[in-house]
């Protein structure tokens, strides 16, 4: 890279919109990626896949996990997301507290960019705190960046 300098760039696709500490109850339309789980599966079992989050259980609901910010949503109405059960799926709606109202659900088909795809422009600082933009990074040689969606680090 550009003056040896090693920039990581982390890229968070579908990142969910947030409510403001203080504002519970503001309602926020959106869009969230993740996958369909059982209701009672913690957040930590999700995260490793735990089998019983994606185990059918009578009368259990469904919920989302969202893989990027490691939280797990309340959906409704249910009737929207049985049957996707195990599935990566997005899922646009209105988030109000931690229940997402459901509009529409759709198969999670891909994320971030294609093989060969232009990066987008952007700019991030890099360790040494210096401004770096694609073109500022760009060698001789050209460049490879690393997108990541999610990291637990």
């Amino acid at each position: 890279m550009a003056n040896g300098l090693l920039v990581s760039l982390v890229a968070v696709l579908g990142v969910a919109p947030f409510v403001l500490a203080g504002q519970n109850n503001v309602a926020n339309s959106g869009s969230w990626s993740g996958v369909i789980i059982n209701g009672g599966c913690t957040v930590d079992e999700a995260f490793v896949e735990a089998v019983k989050c994606t185990e059918t259980a009578p009368g259990a609901r469904l919920a989302l996990y969202d893989d990027t910010t490691r939280q797990i949503y309340d959906l409704e109405p249910q009737t929207q997301v049985v049957g996707h059960l195990a599935r990566s799926v997005t899922i646009r709606g209105v988030l109000e507290a931690n229940t997402i109202h459901v509009s529409s659900l759709e198969p999670l088909s891909s994320i971030g960019l294609a093989v060969g795809q232009k990066a987008f422009d952007f700019s991030a600082r890099d360790q040494f705190g210096q401004q770096q933009t694609l073109e500022s990074l760009k060698g001789s040689h050209g460049t490879a960046l690393l997108f990541f969606r999610s990291a637990d680090w």
